[in-house]
């Protein structure tokens, strides 16, 4: 899978005869200057671009075009050339700035098609050409980096900002542009296409859940900046429904209440074919946003970082300024320029969480049921609906730079994994410091908040729910589940209890199986629930012998495709004795924490998110009346 860059990132290139493709949402030009180590041109020759498309080793595009191709054989460079960079500018006539139009987007491949690198340039406003991407030697070895370096002054800045003197570079700006004809209408924007949920991500879905780090992240799509008017546009192109049929129309942002403001956001606005999808593809594409926003202010401070320790290493090597005060001077504009750096990077940044902020503020208040936080006053008024949920919201994930700023963590449903609330005190700081008694309480708490989330989104005899509690240690977190009589059956006590409760489900996914593999799912005996199910098993391996386990694997392997789901209640340590037995059932398992925990990664750059559970607010009665309105829909229904 390509690699995906954000502003400043390098990655090193595996194959020295690449293809780069640029997409972008409007025509531009594209160029190719070859530079030495510092990336300074020899002259005009060191430029190929319209109407000298050819230079040893590289073959740029000619004309203008929503999209290009580069051929580039690095080794067929000059041995004097160090880099290699990919330049994009506007053409006359078009735009008047790339923060009008939709994120460029830049893939390196192989000469097989095999996608080495991407990025998506973002951030950019008032520029009109910009340094794309580079690729660059390095101690004998090839690398990309996604520089994204923007001039506002056009081609003419970006030149002389590669070594030609003012006259030149002015001289050859206006001949790249002499040589375009008039722009021609832009194509639609190619999409890579990978669907959220199982998209972000998460995972989108699925994949669209938060995933562990290891797992690979979805193919980059171009994104949105800002509209032609200067206001932001909040249609981010990935936000992208699931659904086959045709969309609703999404809510139009309101008008801006004073000329220059940009309109507030909207919830909703996002496509797909209903409300709860057009919020469902809002919400995962917020959480990209804020992924990708700070991915790449960390891209700049580092770059920044090493920018410094490079001048600082110069300057010091220097014998010059060695004597009188020209070190220090040097190291304090080495410094200045880093801060200045930072500095230019915490605005972009504080610039996109405000419109972050400003979106989730309006987004949480309209989220349905099933997404909604338990102190949503939606829970208020809301009935057993009619139709099954698309999604379910675990928690809340939230990141240093911002931690006020909280993305909803919603998982696609039916649910492709099994939960897993660890209970155990080796997980994080905040469970380490907790008492264990509390610690397995507040896990158990989280269990029922989400079964009873799930049995009042759901339709009122289509979701049914199964308890293993071998010791009675769960009785307190369980009792307003006991209490509205919402369960299945009793909770599974005892040896014997745990084998009735697997054997009855894993019969239930023997028949539905073989149902379906006949190809007559109508045909299952009338004993067997067809609702989705769920079992909670809470302090495992208690009241386990080798046979429930082995049932247990088997559920957690092949329950989620008939309608069984499985919820665990565990500490991991405790079924130590079992030694690798269990890995992969552990695995199958999305681990959540009780606690504040930064355990998850998001799809496309791999931050470490806190996860933080949504829990009933404390003394509120929202639960139990939710949990009643599901026991009222189901003596309504018989």
């Amino acid at each position: 899978m390509a690699a995906e860059l954000v502003r400043g990132q390098n990655h090193a290139l595996p194959e020295h005869k690449v293809r780069i493709t640029v997409s972008a949402g409007t025509p531009v030009l594209a160029l190719a200057s070859l530079g030495d180590e510092r990336g300074a041109v020899t002259g005009p020759e060191g430029i190929a671009h319209p109407g000298a498309c050819a230079l040893p080793g590289v073959e740029a595009p000619d004309g203008s075009a929503d999209r290009h191709r580069f051929a580039v054989d690095l080794d067929a460079v000059d041995p004097a050339v160090h880099r290699v960079a990919v330049l994009l500018s506007l053409p006359p006539g078009g735009p008047a700035r790339f923060g009008a139009v939709a994120a460029s987007h830049i893939a390196v491949a192989g000469l097989d098609g095999t996608a080495l690198v991407e990025y998506t340039l973002t951030g950019l406003d008032a520029e009109t050409a910009v340094v794309a991407l580079e690729l660059y030697r390095r101690q004998g070895t090839w690398k990309v980096r996604a520089v994204g370096q923007g001039y506002a002054d056009g081609l003419t800045a970006l030149f002389a900002d590669q070594g030609l003197p003012a006259p030149v570079a002015a001289e050859l700006a206006a001949r790249v542009h002499a040589c375009v004809a008039a722009p021609v209408a832009p194509g639609p924007v190619p999409v890579s296409g990978v669907p959220y949920a199982g998209t972000p991500g998460p995972a989108p879905e699925s994949g669209t859940s938060p995933t562990p780090a290891a797992e690979p992240a979805p193919a980059p799509e171009p994104a949105p900046a800002i509209g032609a008017d200067g206001t932001i546009n909040y249609a981010h192109p990935r936000r992208r429904r699931t659904s086959t049929e045709p969309p609703e129309p999404a809510p139009r942002a309101a008008e801006p209440s004073e000329p220059g403001q940009a309109p507030r956001p909207v919830a909703g606005d996002a496509s797909g074919w209903s409300m709860d999808e057009r919020l469902y593809n809002q919400v995962w594409g917020m959480f990209e946003d804020l992924a990708r926003a700070v991915a790449a202010y960390r891209s700049a401070v580092d770059f920044a970082d090493s920018r410094m320790d490079r001048e600082l290493d110069e300057a010091l090597s220097d014998p010059r300024h060695r004597i009188g005060g020209s070190g220090n001077a040097a190291r304090d504009t080495a410094r200045a320029r880093r801060e200045e750096l930072v500095a230019q990077a915490q605005a972009v940044l504080d610039r996109d969480l405000a419109q972050l902020l400003a979106e989730c503020e309006v987004v949480e208040p309209a989220l349905p049921a099933s997404y909604a936080r338990w102190d949503n006053p939606v829970w208020h008024g809301h009935r057993v609906p009619e139709e099954g949920p698309l999604a379910l919201r675990l928690g809340d994930l939230h990141l240093p730079e911002r931690p006020d700023l909280r993305i909803p963590m919603l998982v696609r449903l039916p649910l492709e994994r099994g939960l897993w609330i660890d209970n155990g005190r080796t997980g994080s700081e905040a469970a380490m410091a907790m008492d264990t008694d509390r610690l397995r309480r507040a896990a158990m708490d989280m269990a029922v908040a989400h079964a009873a989330r799930l049995l009042a989104v759901h339709p009122a005899d289509r979701f049914s729910v199964h308890v293993i509690d071998a010791a009675g240690a769960g009785a307190a977190s369980l009792a307003p589940l006991v209490r509205a009589g919402v369960l299945a059956g009793p909770p599974a006590a005892g040896a014997v209890g745990v084998s009735e409760t697997l054997e009855r489900l894993t019969r239930r996914v023997d028949l539905v199986q073989m149902a379906l593999r006949a190809g007559a799912p109508e045909d299952l005996p009338p004993d067997v629930d067809t609702a989705e199910q769920l079992l909670i098993v809470h302090d495992f391996p208690h009241g386990f012998d080798d046979r429930a386990v082995t049932r247990l694997r088997y559920l957690a392997d092949e329950g989620p495709a008939v309608g069984v789901h499985l919820l665990m209640v565990a500490d991991r340590d405790e079924a130590s004795a079992y030694g690798p037995l269990l890995d992969p059932l552990w695995r199958s398992l999305m681990r959540l924490s009780p606690v504040p925990d930064n355990h998850l990664a998001d799809p496309w750059v791999h931050h470490a998110w806190t996860f933080e559970p949504d829990l009933p607010p404390q003394g509120s009665r929202v639960l139990d009346q939710a949990l009643e309105r599901v026991a009222e829909g189901r003596r309504t229904r018989r």
